[in-house]
């Protein structure tokens, strides 16, 4: 079992229990998947831009990313329905904690001039999203062998109800919020 899930279990559900006086340990909120996300619009003239992604967020989460392709075609942008843009993967039970312990306690501290995650980035139900401008702050990634820096955006899905709880529970959990 991982270490974050260990510690959820002996710290973090005593803690909310005592914040928000639930009567059922059921209710207490807990991380259900982390979702990565990397677009890719460059990937529409250069195909081994997306390539070279989906080996990086590989490497990153341990998991292999799914391609995920355009739903409509925009004229605009020379897009076409079916055009990969991009890719995506999303992180269940062990591999989700692991990560979620590289996040906070390796990748967030080598983000040039970190203050801290703004917490206003809920969506209302509980949910975190944040985005990351350079993918390089992964200890995976090698320097020499990036072609192009990539941002990428973290998607913190839990099971709380508001975002008051889902904020407790990520703060339990060694996220660093500024706020």
């Amino acid at each position: 079992m991982s270490q974050l899930k260990l510690f959820y279990e002996k710290n973090v559900v005593p803690g909310l229990i005592e914040r928000f006086k639930y009567k059922s340990i059921m209710q207490v909120p807990k991380l259900g998947k982390i979702v990565l996300n990397v677009g890719l619009g460059e990937a529409i003239h250069n195909i081994k831009l997306l390539d070279s992604s989906v080996e990086e967020l590989k490497l990153i989460t341990g998991q292999r990313p799914v391609v995920t392709r355009a739903k409509k075609s925009i004229a605009a942008f020379k897009l076409r329905e079916g055009m990969p843009i991009g890719c995506m993967v999303t992180l269940r039970r062990k591999q989700m904690y692991d990560f979620y312990c590289k996040l906070v306690n390796i990748a967030l501290p080598r983000v040039r001039d970190f203050r801290g995650l703004s917490g206003k980035a809920f969506d209302g139900n509980g949910n975190y999203t944040l985005g990351i401008k350079e993918h390089i702050i992964f200890p995976e990634i090698d320097y020499d062998k990036i072609d192009k820096i990539k941002g990428l955006n973290i998607t913190i899905v839990t099971t709380a109800q508001t975002d008051e709880e889902g904020k407790e529970l990520l703060k339990l959990l060694g996220m660093p919020f500024r706020d």
